[in-house]
């Protein structure tokens, strides 16, 4: 199985009151900088059988019409070889 990865963050012109929040906290726990927060949302898709450029423009459909608000967020789809979990666990063959 493979792994498709769909990143949605909201557009550079749209405000983003939770990146905001975090931002602001990051001081107060004694981190330092830092000069810009976005959140955004991560969506991994356990695909079956081979990524083809089909399988490819479907997840791109999804995550237009299901994943995303086209008006306000932009997004980006793409394969992972293997999660951070995996690399960090030794899990990567």
């Amino acid at each position: 199985m493979a792994r498709v990865v769909v990143d949605v963050m909201p557009k550079p012109e749209i405000l983003d009151p939770q990146g905001k929040a975090v931002l602001g906290a990051l001081p107060r726990l004694g981190f330092s900088g830092v000069s810009d927060v976005r959140q955004g949302k991560r969506f991994e898709l356990e695909v079956e059988g081979e990524i083809t450029d089909e399988v490819l423009a479907e997840i791109d459909k999804m995550a237009e019409s299901l994943l995303s608000n086209p008006v306000i967020e932009d997004y980006e789809v793409h394969v992972e070889e293997h999660s951070v979990a995996e690399i960090a666990q030794g899990r990567t063959s």
